[in-house]
């Protein structure tokens, strides 16, 4: 039984499950032999299997629920004011020390006009010194377009909405707008620090148009909206002594491109009041976002179907928040400094979906991190982590998309793992892949010295398909639990010490479609177990190979199984494939060379020449086992590591 975790059940076709990138691979080759460890996995089972010492539960496909969020209620409704309205707006003309107004619904003092009616306002012009207040009442509609209006107010936020029942900021076509305030504001609700941003708005707000917004933050924010926020249009370049973007309930982008520049985070959604607010939807054009803290926050959901997303956080992964931890044996040193900051790249107290778009992040803490479940169905990812690539605390599900974690303290962590399609290239300090309980204290305050998961227990990998490899320091998969395969293709470059291993479980390990090739270290070297259906076979070699020490296995007469040039030094070679079968004699050579194709180090078609016989064996179970310390190999990770 699966515990405090949400979980539906959906099911998964054999298209669905098949490996599109390891068939394109192969096609890739037409009219080549094409025999070796990578087979096109043409369907698959209709249910996973998830078992360990604690639980068996049979689903067709985990997911997360997490928050549903429907793009096209959030964006219905937003239509640009007309040409009809703006032809009959009123008029506010800002002239450096002074405002005219033309028009109804508003007053004037001084540099300060108060808005007090429904309608549209027709802002140009400059003001030196002032303010535009809406007060116009809980069920009044405002929109001000700023039609090349610079305003600077030295007091307090330039544009204040304190009433309004829904306000439009719409960027006028061609036109260039820009906001500023000082350091110090001495105007509003001191008790409550309100306004605190350039814009401040307690109503619903949406900036829309075609034009271009320059917003200055010396004081704190530099935008506020203490309700929806939804952007759908313009060209907006936010800098910002503090948070960049912020909407309490929401804040949604689409049809915009956006530059932040904060000290503080990105943008921020902050509702923890209800789960179905609080929330950060983006649709594209481009956001760009370089921040202090978190660039993207969120206390409950992030969803992400568009766009191009470039973040840096916390001054990015060389600033990471593990500085002292061992990068060449997958531990940690002894050092107890914390951090109180979170620079994570994208965070959510509750789910974060992607399901297309291009994203960048480089990011001092983890780069995607949710504190329940994660969900990755598309888009292209690149991720520079400090810390971890990908963060779940309960569920990471990922069906499709390219994902390359080029940097990473463990690139991919949660309590279950399920992949299920995809092209995932992860490199990391310590594990790879690692599923293991409890939540990650660098969520808070960085991982001191210890990562505050157990170290076994009932977690959980399941890999239904995709293309995925892995080059890890740590293990190259850690799972304190049960591994399952039905299909796809895992490749690991594992660790150089023998206190880690390429292939690490406790409670299993049962492959029944699909491939996986592990090298690294001897001393934890582990196969796949006896449930499985696929053979396998683990050759642990008398002393250590360097790296690029090409490792081949080919049948008597010749057919190769596998060519294979590692990127570490390694001294064991594991691989689970349908190629290997039952009665057959193969035979094992190192060094030489191939005239075939490789892709991340594996060989297809071509001939292999050059090289010096190791060993023969013969596959007669579902595990053979060749070598010197071939039955050991352990469970629990390296020098006490989950």
């Amino acid at each position: 039984m699966i515990t405090n975790k949400k979980y539906k059940i959906t099911k998964i076709t054999a298209a669905v499950l098949s490996v599109l990138i390891c068939a394109s691979f192969l096609s890739s080759c037409s009219g080549a032999d094409t025999s070796g460890i990578i087979e096109s996995e043409t369907a698959a089972a209709d249910s996973v299997t998830l078992s360990s010492t604690n639980k068996s539960v049979t689903v067709s496909e985990l997911t997360a629920e997490g928050t549903s969020i429907n793009s096209s209620e959030v964006f219905k409704n937003e239509n640009e004011i007309t040409t009809a309205e703006i032809s009959s707006a009123s008029k506010i003309i800002l002239n450096e020390t002074s405002i005219e107004f033309d028009g109804s619904g508003a007053k004037v003092s001084g540099s300060t006009i108060t808005i007090t009616a429904a309608g549209v306002y027709n802002i140009s012009g400059t003001l030196n010194d002032g303010q535009i207040i809406v007060n116009a009442g809980s069920k009044a509609d405002v929109t001000l377009l700023l039609n090349g209006a610079d305003i600077t107010c030295k007091s307090s936020a330039p544009i204040y909405i304190k009433s309004a029942g829904k306000t439009y900021i719409t960027l006028a076509s061609g036109m260039k707008n820009q906001l500023n305030d000082t350091a110090v504001f001495t105007s509003g609700d001191s008790s409550e620090d309100e306004p605190n941003a350039v814009i401040f708005c307690k109503s619903d707000l949406t900036i829309n148009g075609t034009g271009s917004l320059i917003v200055t933050a010396k004081y704190n924010n530099a935008v506020n909206c203490k309700d929806k926020l939804k952007i759908t249009g313009g060209s907006i370049t936010v800098t910002s002594a503090k948070d960049g973007i912020k909407g309490k309930d929401c804040v949604a982008i689409t049809g915009a491109n956006i530059t932040v520049n904060a000290q503080g985070d990105g943008i921020q959604s902050s509702n923890t009041e209800n789960a179905a607010l609080g929330y950060i939807l983006i649709e594209g054009k481009t956001v760009k976002i370089t921040a202090g803290n978190d660039a993207i926050q969120a206390e409950t959901s992030v969803l992400i179907s568009g766009g191009n997303i470039d973040i840096t956080s916390g001054g990015g992964s060389a600033n990471s928040i593990n500085k002292d931890q061992n990068q060449f044996g997958g531990g940690y040193s002894s050092s107890s400094d914390t951090t109180s900051v979170s620079m994570k790249g994208i965070k959510a107290a509750g789910d974060i979906t992607v399901k297309g778009g291009t994203i960048n992040i480089d990011s001092a803490d983890d780069a995607l991190h949710s504190n329940n479940s994660l969900t990755i169905s598309g888009g292209g990812i690149v991720i520079s982590a400090g810390d971890d690539g990908i963060h779940a605390d309960t569920l990471a599900t990922i069906s499709g998309g390219n994902i390359t974690i080029t940097k990473s303290y463990e690139g991919i962590e949660s309590a279950d793992i399920v992949i299920n399609a995809g092209n995932i290239n992860v490199t990391s300090s310590d594990d790879g892949i690692n599923a293991a309980g409890g939540n990650d204290n660098s969520s808070v305050n960085g991982r001191p010295g210890q990562n505050s998961f157990s170290t076994g227990g009932d977690y959980s990998l399941s890999i239904n398909g995709g293309y995925i490899t892995v080059n890890g320091n740590g293990d190259g998969v850690d799972i304190n639990g049960a591994i399952t395969m039905t299909a796809g293709t895992l490749i690991i470059n594992g660790p150089t010490s023998d206190g880690n291993g390429a292939l690490d479980y406790d409670s299993g390990c049962k492959v029944t479609g699909g491939t996986i090739l592990a090298v690294g270290s001897s001393g934890m070297a582990l196969a796949p177990d006896e449930t499985s259906t696929v053979y396998s076979v683990k050759i642990n070699f008398d002393s250590t190979l360097s790296a690029g020490t090409m490792v081949h296995i080919e049948t008597q007469s010749g057919e190769n199984v596998l060519t294979f040039v590692p990127v570490k030094n390694y001294q064991s070679v594991v691989l689970c494939s349908s190629t290997l079968k039952q009665g057959t004699t193969y035979k094992v050579f190192t060094g030489g060379s191939s005239s075939g194709t490789a892709k991340d180090g594996l060989y297809t078609a071509g001939s292999y020449t050059g090289g010096t016989q190791y060993t023969d064996f013969t596959v007669a179970s579902v595990v053979t086992s060749l070598g010197s310390n071939s039955g050991m190999g352990g469970g629990k990770g390296g020098f006490g590591r989950p």
